[in-house]
């Protein structure tokens, strides 16, 4: 959506109602916040996936409320008028509602956020309808859910069987009865998608989940060619940074043992 307004819940119903596609971006620190909104990225979300791309953590479980905010504050400084949402991490919501809404509030009071989002179907319905009603917004997650790598046996598609695309709708309808303003489908079969994005009034937002969902979300560091150990079927590479840094590094290092840098020019 081209627009000089800073973007709103409201804003994401019109765009699905209008089919103007939701762009949405990763990005944990200012100065990629910068960039993602200056080319027109509609939502930056501070994802749990930083746990891995930028803290080094195995899998998402590690990371923890105070690096989530550090890094969501950090993403608010550099895009002051982006629509950011926190991904709330393992454990921060799913013990007890009170804390739960107390770690949410921390998003929007400390950390600036616009919203926060939420991984979970049936079990986190209570939740997201008290975060709505005391004025958090709630981005819903389901399909496959990083956070529950451990009991699900790994990262697997979802929505294969048929009383899973029946769970899968029911979990979607109930996040938008929550109060929910959308829902991230994360790898579900594109024809499985469409089912949910029509079944809704408010906005599905796909990675891997197929070109029908209302908008696309992807890891900036996927698309950059940052975090190549592993690149997931549902990413594109729109450029190979890792190269290009690696190559900036080499020859830096290169100047300094021939005594090449600093130059003159480069000396006070």
């Amino acid at each position: 959506m081209k627009t000089d307004k800073k973007l709103t819940v409201n804003s994401f119903r019109r765009m699905k109602r209008d089919n103007d596609k939701i762009v949405m971006l990763t990005a944990a620190d200012a100065p990629m916040a910068n960039l993602a909104a200056s080319c027109g990225i509609d939502i930056i979300l501070v994802g749990d996936s930083m746990a891995m791309t930028v803290l080094g953590y195995e899998n998402t479980l590690p990371l923890t409320l105070d690096e989530s905010l550090h890094h969501t504050a950090a993403v608010r400084r550099g895009a002051p008028k982006a629509f950011v949402v926190g991904d709330m991490p393992f454990m921060t919501y799913q013990a007890d509602i009170n804390d739960a809404l107390v770690n949410a509030a921390h998003y929007l009071k400390e950390a600036g956020a616009d919203a926060v989002k939420l991984e979970g179907g049936m079990e986190i319905i209570d939740t997201a309808t008290r975060f709505t009603g005391a004025g958090i917004p709630v981005m819903g997650h389901i399909g496959l859910q990083p956070q529950k790598v451990m009991t699900s046996g790994g990262y697997r598609i979802a929505g294969k069987s048929e009383a899973e695309v029946k769970r899968l709708l029911e979990e979607a309808k109930a996040l938008q009865a929550a109060g929910a303003f959308a829902v991230v489908l994360e790898c579900i079969p594109a024809n499985v998608s469409r089912k949910i994005t029509d079944a809704l009034d408010i906005p599905t937002i796909g990675i891997g989940a197929g070109v029908n969902c209302d908008g696309q979300v992807q890891v900036v560091n996927d698309l950059l060619g940052f975090f190549t150990d592993f690149v997931p079927k549902h990413a594109k590479c729109y450029a190979n940074l890792t190269d290009i840094i690696k190559q900036a590094f080499a020859e830096y290092v290169s100047e300094v043992k021939a005594k090449d840098f600093p130059a003159d020019k480069n000396s006070f």
